[in-house]
């Protein structure tokens, strides 16, 4: 994507309703005003908020919301030139479900109270294999740690993946960590049963993935 059409976007995400674009000082200093109020001041009900972390064009998290109309939804990344594409398209058709944030996944604690969040998606988060260090895959400790602070205590957490080293790594993760997976399938869209939700909502990457013959893994799980 050029500059040009970036900044274009930017300025757009700009005149938005459903973005939101705090500074990072604004997050940190513990005083932001949406911190606790998502439902409220956002989307004017107390419906279950749904989170999906690293929502990349925002398309999986404008479909579950069309999907759900009495969940709240926000996408959550720190790219807002990509979640354009799903802010302008909740906006042209109307989706009030739905709202986008643009920040980094490991500030989450500060821009959500405690309990505030019913469920987490995460979904095809890069897996970060090339590095020793797993600091930025998305489902390590610490980032558990985070996800467990502002989830319900009978809060849900989605992955979502293509990496088959993603999801072995996240599954031995749990179990080794004493973690309560409801459910897991290493080929979603071969195997039955699998949970409707998963596999009625495909983003742009996945139906190319897809053509391929690649595997679509999923998990779902509550972190103890």
């Amino acid at each position: 994507m050029g500059s040009k059409n970036k900044l274009k976007r930017f300025k757009e995400n700009d005149t938005f309703s459903n973005v939101y674009q705090p500074k990072r000082d604004e997050l940190i200093s513990a005083n932001y005003k949406l911190k606790g109020n998502w439902r409220t001041d956002v989307f004017n009900n107390s419906n279950p908020l749904v989170l999906e972390l690293g929502c990349g064009k925002g398309e999986y998290s404008v479909a579950l919301a069309q999907k759900y109309p009495n969940k709240n939804f926000i996408g959550i990344d720190i790219k807002g030139a990509r979640f354009w594409r799903g802010a302008k398209t909740a906006i042209e058709e109307n989706i009030q479900n739905v709202a986008f944030l643009r920040t980094q996944i490991e500030l989450i604690e500060y821009a959500f109270a405690e309990n505030e969040v019913d469920e987490i998606w995460i979904t095809f988060p890069d897996p970060q294999i090339k590095y020793k260090r797993t600091k930025h895959r998305m489902t390590n400790i610490a980032f558990l740690e985070k996800y467990k602070k502002v989830l319900k205590p009978e809060g849900i957490v989605n992955l979502k993946t293509d990496s088959e080293f993603m999801h072995g790594y996240t599954l031995g993760l749990l179990h080794g960590a004493g973690h309560e997976v409801l459910y897991a399938n290493h080929d979603i869209y071969k195997q039955e049963g699998s949970p409707v939700e998963v596999t009625a909502i495909q983003t742009f990457y996945e139906s190319q993935y897809l053509e391929q013959n690649k595997p679509i893994t999923y998990i779902r799980f509550k972190i103890n």
